[in-house]
């Protein structure tokens, strides 16, 4: 593990985003789609559409505007890191994203982070920059099986507060 793999897609967002939520790092699935919660057994997109009474997308177009239309952002904390697999556990070596243009572009209410990883990240790298405290919420992906997707869905409803 000596090369830095950078992050390889944009974050996504809006003038109109209230809410952000933050993963750590695209897991190889996601790199290999280009886009977030790529991996087809995470349940980032079950969670999300249940929440906001939409069929789960199926497409990255998709994916894209439901997030968008219900005025959710999302990034990872980590823009580039040595990583060998997806595993969070296997990270080193960190340089953290700028969250400076999502916080000024867009009506940030709070930022939501997806699993301990990237709460942890967060809060090491970020906090003191944007000066913002991240509520951290289960992780969706299927390497946290003490959640069912019902569970998710119940502890996630949090970030309806900030999109109503």
């Amino acid at each position: 593990m000596k090369n830095s793999i950078m992050h390889p897609f944009p974050p996504l967002y809006n003038e109109n985003s209230r809410i952000l939520i933050l993963g750590s790092f695209p897991s190889v699935k996601s790199r290999e789609a280009m886009f977030f919660y790529g991996h087809p057994q995470n349940r980032f997109w079950k969670v999300i559409s249940s929440l906001v009474k939409e069929e789960a997308p199926r497409s990255i177009e998709e994916k894209r505007a439901l997030l968008l239309k219900h005025g959710i952002a999302v990034w990872d904390v980590i823009q580039s890191c040595e990583i060998k697999g997806s595993s969070d556990s296997r990270i080193k070596n960190v340089v953290p994203n700028d969250f400076v243009p999502i916080l000024e572009t867009a009506r940030i209410k709070t930022i939501y982070t997806n699993g301990a990883t990237a709460e942890k990240y967060y809060k090491r790298y970020s906090e003191k920059a944007t000066g913002r405290k991240c509520i951290c919420l289960p992780s969706t992906s299927p390497a946290n099986a003490r959640f069912r997707v019902d569970d998710l869905i119940q502890v996630w409803k949090v970030i309806l507060k900030d999109l109503n």
